[in-house]
């Protein structure tokens, strides 16, 4: 990491799918000179252009872009690969105010905190605690972690279930607490800049999702889904878990008939947003709100334009 990528100017925009971040990303890099740099971990793979919702090539036309399809989806990438390419995005582009947009919160915190160089969990310690969670309550998990990493337990939320396992299973598997390793970081790669999320009205959000879903089976998703599918991947890849990729991949086999598979592929799609939106509520509490639906929506773009000049 430079000085020069840790002052750069720079925008964050996170936010739930199709919940118009990339639309106000847009805006503000036309009015700003800036270049859009992703940081959505499925639209990094070059096989999903429709099925992620990746930008146009009009889109493209507009303002440049970096770090979209630019990975095989055969490979497993990392959120430390995803921070090296993002160095490199930001030296290439010196000069331009960088609007780094996206709904991976992972990689927000990656760039913004630094990365902990947690190793990896062996997979038996993995599979016991995954199978403990299935007859355990999110709060007796919670109460475990109380004994072997009372930093992490007083700062998650009883119910969040995946972040507990998490710790637990960092915990067990390396004899230390995931707080003592989360403590020692690298350097973040933009400490500062404006910090945005988007907050959609739930309702809104829902309609959204459905009608992008619907355009993206009817232009040209069900015919991704088979030439995705033809590549025959390991189940396991990251890419093969993009929310709406298998629904549409069983629809393109014939395993499940087209109007069902979108039907369950906007439903993924709603649970997944409110993944998102859990993520963001806690990790992000101090970013600026910003609702897609107000009238002034397109002045944010205005404000944080000039901001960045």
């Amino acid at each position: 990491m430079t000085t020069e990528t840790a002052e750069r100017r720079a925008v964050l925009i996170a936010g739930p799918t199709a919940s118009g971040k990339s639309a106000l990303a847009l805006a503000i890099a036309e009015r700003c000179g800036g270049v859009v740099i992703n940081a959505d971990s499925m639209q990094v793979y070059r096989e999903l252009s429709i099925l992620t919702a990746r930008p146009t090539a009009e889109d493209e036309a507009r303002a440049p872009h970096r770090l979209y399809g630019h990975v095989a989806s055969g490979d497993g990438y990392t959120v430390a690969r995803y921070l090296d390419d993002l160095e490199r995005a930001l030296l290439e582009t010196a000069g331009r105010p960088a609007v780094v947009v996206g709904g991976t919160g992972l990689y927000f915190n990656a760039m913004t905190l630094g990365l902990s160089d947690v190793p990896p969990v062996d997979e038996r310690v993995r599979g016991f605690w995954r199978e403990r969670a299935k007859t355990m309550s999110a709060g007796a998990l919670h109460k475990e972690l109380a004994v072997v990493d009372p930093v992490l337990h007083g700062r998650l939320h009883p119910h969040d279930t995946q972040r507990i396992l998490r710790a637990l299973e960092v915990a067990d598997s390396t004899g230390r607490p995931l707080s003592d390793w989360q403590a020692k970081r690298s350097a973040p790669l933009l400490a500062g800049g404006i910090r945005i999320v988007m907050a959609p009205d739930r309702a809104w959000l829902h309609e959204r999702i459905d009608e992008r879903f619907r355009g993206m089976a009817a232009e040209g998703g069900l015919d991704e889904a088979r030439a995705f599918a033809a590549l025959h991947l390991d189940p396991g890849l990251p890419a093969m878990k993009a929310i709406g990729v298998p629904e549409m991949m069983a629809a393109a086999r014939g395993d499940m008939p087209l109007d069902e598979a979108v039907e369950a592929a906007v439903t993924a799609t709603r649970q997944y947003a409110k993944r998102q939106e859990t993520w963001f509520r806690n990790q992000m509490a101090d970013w600026r709100r910003v609702d897609p639906a107000a009238r002034h929506f397109l002045a944010v773009a205005d404000d944080v334009a000039q901001r960045m000049k």
